[in-house]
């Protein structure tokens, strides 16, 4: 009797396992054929240190249920405000993860650059289009003593990464990457995702305002004049009603 249902299982399991290969192949050639119609572009609104990055995904128009992270890679130059996204994320439709804590006060010398994960929260069928707009803000650069009233800092658009959890890994990788990522924007666990290896990277530059060096000397001095003259007159007047 055990015989007969080893030979059975025995049977089986080659089936199983062949039936298991293919539909990881199947869902990975889907998976490939999205990655090679991903396209990915970005565009800078408002004006000012305020400014809104709006980044837009294209996929194919037959796309399934898949998983998308935009990974951004934000230069020195900017920030973003941590309880600002907290409250936008829930009214946006997305989900974000920083990699580091965000100084809001320290000037754009005294800083580096981060990275956020932005996880689009999608329900069934992913869209074929895809916007997702993260506002962020410019430092305070140092002083120009050169009479420059602007610096630029160059954005970069994110880099678009997808998964599907019935696809197990991806054969031929090239011209494929595959990178590790946190799973979702809780960063509870890491997953493998898949990128194309040359995106179309559309930089776009943005100015900000910079201090002329030169009024540092003048201003500070007349700062301290005024404070001094405030000093005095505000003992004088204290000297003379006894307070």
């Amino acid at each position: 009797m055990y015989l007969v249902l080893f030979s059975f299982l025995s049977c089986l399991m080659p089936c199983f396992c062949f039936n298991r290969k293919d539909d990881n192949e199947s869902h990975c050639g889907l998976l490939k054929q999205w990655l090679e119609s991903a396209s990915v572009s970005v565009e800078i609104g408002k004006s000012g240190f305020h400014r809104a990055v709006t980044a837009t995904v294209e996929l194919s128009s037959d796309v399934g249920e898949i998983q998308v992270l935009l990974i951004y890679r934000w230069p020195n130059g900017v920030y973003v405000d941590p309880y600002q996204l907290f409250s936008l994320s829930h009214q946006s439709g997305w989900q974000i993860l920083i990699d580091s804590t965000i100084d809001l006060e320290a000037p754009a010398h005294k800083t580096s650059g981060f990275v956020s994960y932005v996880y689009p929260t999608l329900v069934g069928h992913t869209p074929r289009l895809l916007k997702v707009t993260i506002p962020i803000h410019g430092r305070y650069s140092q002083p120009s003593f050169e009479g420059r009233a602007f610096t630029s800092v160059n954005i970069k658009p994110p880099e678009l990464l997808l998964r599907m959890k019935k696809c197990i890994q991806l054969k031929n990788a090239e011209p494929y990457l595959v990178m590790n990522a946190p799973c979702t924007a809780d960063n509870s666990s890491m997953c493998s995702w898949f990128m194309q290896h040359q995106q179309d990277h559309g930089t776009r530059r943005v100015q900000f305002p910079v201090g002329n060096g030169s009024l540092v000397t003048p201003i500070c001095s007349g700062t301290l004049l005024v404070t001094l003259i405030c000093c005095l007159a505000l003992s004088k007047y204290m000297w003379k009603h006894r307070i």
